[in-house]
């Protein structure tokens, strides 16, 4: 999620760091639930970092890591603030809630949770590290919530021991929502989770209603994969080097050999005619694309490519169409508009269906532009295996323990 740093400030007291994080993270729209407010007032974070400085641990938008996994890639950290609000507020836990956490971090997210529910016992959390389980366990016993039940074990399988559960928010980045999490969720109970499709991710609050979980808020974020061996992500290169990769669901129609060499292909460029300030986000097209188009993949451009190869809005990250053997990306130009300066949003694409791939996705970012901050879609996650007779209209996306289905219409029930 983009979010611009802002904590300059003349005092250190962790009382006033805290105080200031809380009054800008709402500044933003986040923890404007008053118990998430309390909870994020009076719990010292800096606690639960004891190796951070306290800018560091109070700033709204950075996330601390705190232990890195023996592959030297993987790592725990403790959640950027801003996150951590509004995931709170997506989870609407309430006194008497019964909740499960996965991924437990430093502890801190746990403490917060055992507060907002009233009784420490009532909320257990589980990681598959130990080392990351001990840290946790040491953090809430020194918080005075020592009653948490602090689990080592596969996240994915949840934990049958303490259900059923009225919430269950994931800190970790899932791919599909395990078969575990539906059985141990008790009817009506919120889920929280920042699920993975199409290449990008969202934290997505859901209400777990007939058998079925339907979602009623999406925010951008990144986080740490669920470690599990049912990841249905796929990714490869397109170019010689490895230096352009396409990534997508299994899902999906991508013949990344029939895409190797594409970007050598002549180009053709689209223009929208919306533009954006330079502080604006782009993200929801990127998301009501996931609803409308079975297309949709992310590009990821090293930045040493040089952009006469490829020059998507965002290197690393930015959606992208495939067909057969054409792609098209999301692109953007300045425009100098009287005194202001502006981004115009287009496509660029190559290949055969070059020309169909970049006019169609400039009709998607014309059709984003009027509702961009109110339109977005719902996300309803049904059983794997429920026939197509008993799923809504709209973009269907088949996983290991669930069928998503994307859609604009009005959810009912």
């Amino acid at each position: 999620m983009d979010a611009t740093t802002d904590t300059t400030t003349e005092t250190t007291s962790p009382e006033a760091l805290r105080a200031q994080m809380v009054t800008t993270v709402q500044q933003r729209g986040y923890g404007l639930r008053p118990e998430v407010e309390r909870v994020l007032l009076d719990t010292p974070r800096h606690e639960f970092v004891p190796d951070a400085t306290l800018e560091a641990a109070y700033n709204p938008w950075q996330a601390v890591i705190t232990h890195r996994f023996e592959d030297g890639l993987s790592s725990s950290c403790i959640s950027a603030p801003f996150v951590v609000a509004l995931m709170l507020d997506q989870l609407a836990v309430q006194p008497g809630n019964r909740v499960l956490e996965i991924g437990a971090g430093t502890g801190y997210n746990a403490s917060l949770i055992a507060q907002l529910t009233g009784q420490d016992e009532l909320v257990t959390s589980i990681d598959i590290d130990p080392d990351v389980t001990a840290q946790a366990q040491r953090n809430l016993t020194a918080a005075g919530h020592g009653d948490v039940h602090v689990v080592t074990g596969d996240g994915g399988l949840g934990h049958a021991e303490n259900a059923f559960y009225d919430r269950l928010i994931a800190t970790v980045s899932p791919w599909d929502i395990p078969a575990a999490w539906w059985s141990q969720l008790a009817p009506g109970a919120r889920l929280v989770a920042p699920l993975r499709w199409r290449g990008q991710a969202r934290t997505v609050a859901f209400t777990y209603t007939h058998g079925r979980f339907v979602s009623d808020s999406l925010y951008l974020c990144g986080f740490v994969y669920l470690v599990g061996p049912d990841e249905g992500e796929l990714n490869g290169p397109i170019n010689a080097d490895g230096t352009v990769k396409l990534h997508f669901d299994r899902d999906q129609a991508v013949d990344l050999d029939a895409l190797h060499g594409v970007l050598d292909q002549p180009r053709t460029t689209a223009w929208s005619g919306v533009t954006i300030a330079g502080d604006e986000s782009h993200d929801g097209i990127w998301l009501r694309l996931t609803a409308t188009d079975t297309r949709v993949c992310r590009i990821d451009v090293h930045s040493d490519v040089p952009p006469e190869v490829a020059e998507p809005v965002q290197a690393f990250r930015s959606p992208a169409l495939v067909d057969d053997g054409s792609l098209a990306y999301l692109a953007s130009r300045r425009q100098q508009i009287g005194e202001d300066v502006r981004w115009e949003l287009g496509a660029i694409g190559h290949g055969p269906a070059a020309v169909e791939l970049s006019e169609h996705l400039c009709e998607e970012i014309r059709a984003w532009a009027p509702e961009r901050d109110t339109h977005k879609p719902t996300v309803l996650v049904y059983p794997a295996g429920t026939p197509d007779s008993e799923l809504p209209e709209g973009i269907v996306m088949d996983k290991n323990h669930s069928r998503f289905v994307l859609t604009y219409d009005t959810v009912s029930g």
